[in-house]
């Protein structure tokens, strides 16, 4: 059988959750036999810019076939102003202001939704749920659509477009329970077919060297970020939170951002930004850590959490996010902060108790290895798969195409304006 994900973008180079999910399982399931797998994406890398920089047609990736689409434009600025005004009362706004903020968001892929409606695929997998790609997509196939949704409580997942597109799935994956309930509550879905999934890890792939001597701080203790440093993604707080720890209590613990960045990174002595590491120096500069931190409030799942664990490292999370909540209380694996005042009170209790950081990350682990083990995962991907195929498409409620974008000032990094 054939399988299809239609994913924004994709790549090794691409560090997202939801892109590296997708490309994660499209590998595996690949390896696994029995299905012919395709990427169904965009010539972009870059999710605020979408600037075509890769190029169109076909490669391999880790084994799995790409097929890459240019976008239409890149993001307008006309995409700021429209989401300013819809994220105050998202469920209040037009179905066609929602669908005009989809086609804002983008990426725009005519191409690619062509490709979509002519596919010879038996099942559609798009990742995640917020692009226009997968708006589109869905509303094209002719075969049966599971979504990945990798949704968390954000203004953007009230708005009717999606509410509209939702209705016409035929399956549901999930990363978590939390993400499961938020989906039921705000969609109603349930009487879809849909499982919880979640994503493996591998055993840890470091080189034996010490954190401490890959960031440059010796000796020192220090706290992990692992990801993409980015305001949205908590990384502001968090550098906020330890720049005042500091000043409370005085000494030699430091602060790793270990990530590529894509807002202003953070500046203070004690902290140290290493931009995108190997593979290797990421895994031993985690397992060197005292504490890997999560200050996002907007996580579908966290990888980072379990690779922390299987590290033997214990987490500190923000309280406001369920997904990094959920791992932790069934877990036992961390614990978690809801003010500047937790903070402190977590990162002394867990930097000057070796014995408890030594229980939390064994808790972690055993977490870790009961339920997020890739065979385990893949097997149970495969059979929910089969039986969407097997029990059809639904009949699709037509919206028509997306509005038309790509005329105005395009948005460039940096804030710039310049040509599309």
């Amino acid at each position: 059988m054939k399988l299809a994900f239609v994913t924004p973008r994709y790549g090794s180079e691409v560090i997202g959750g939801a892109e590296t999910a997708a490309r994660m399982l499209a590998e595996r399931m690949s390896a696994l036999g029995g299905w012919e797998v395709e990427i169904l994406t965009s010539c972009a890398l870059d999710h605020l810019t979408w600037e075509n920089t890769e190029p169109p047609g076909m490669t391999t990736v880790n084994g799995v076939t790409v097929r890459r689409f240019p976008t239409a434009s890149r993001r307008l600025l006309e995409y700021f102003a429209l989401d300013g005004r819809l994220r105050v009362s998202p469920a209040t706004a037009t179905l066609e202001e929602s669908r005009r903020w989809v086609a804002l968001n983008g990426p725009m892929c005519p191409d690619l939704v062509d490709a979509v409606a002519s596919s010879d695929a038996d099942v559609v997998a798009c990742y995640p749920y917020l692009f226009a790609t997968t708006v589109a997509a869905i509303s094209v196939a002719r075969q049966p659509v599971v979504l990945h949704p990798a949704a968390h409580d954000e203004p953007a997942l009230y708005l009717k477009a999606f509410r509209r597109s939702f209705g016409d799935l035929d399956g549901l994956v999930y990363h978590t329970r939390a993400e499961r309930e938020l989906m039921e509550d705000v969609f109603g879905v349930g009487a879809r077919p849909q499982i919880v999934l979640g994503l493996g890890i591998d055993d840890p792939a470091g080189a034996g060297c010490r954190g401490g001597e890959i960031l440059g701080i010796g000796d020192r203790p220090y706290l992990c970020y692992l990801g993409r440093v980015d305001e949205h993604k908590g990384c502001g707080m968090l550098a906020e939170y330890f720049a005042r720890y500091k000043e409370r209590h005085p000494g030699n613990l430091a602060m790793a951002f270990v990530g590529p960045v894509s807002d202003r990174a953070p500046d203070h002595p004690d902290v140290v930004v290493t931009g995108t590491v190997s593979e290797a120096d990421k895994w031993d500069i985690l397992a060197g850590s005292d504490v890997m931190v999560s200050p996002s409030a907007y996580e579908s799942f966290s990888l980072v959490l379990l690779e922390a664990w299987a590290s033997g490292v214990p987490v500190l999370v923000n309280a406001s996010c369920a997904a990094t909540m959920e791992h932790c209380r069934r877990s036992s694996g961390g614990l978690w902060f809801d003010s500047y005042r937790t903070f402190e009170a977590s990162v002394s209790r867990l930097t000057g108790d070796v014995a408890m950081r030594d229980r939390l990350a064994s808790a972690g682990r055993s977490y870790t290895e009961r339920y997020y083990r890739w065979p385990a995962i893949i097997e149970r991907y495969d059979s929910f798969l089969r039986g969407v195929v097997e029990r059809g498409p639904r009949e699709r409620l037509s919206l028509g195409s997306l509005p038309v974008v790509g005329t105005g000032e395009a948005y460039e990094r940096g804030g710039g304006a310049g040509g599309t």
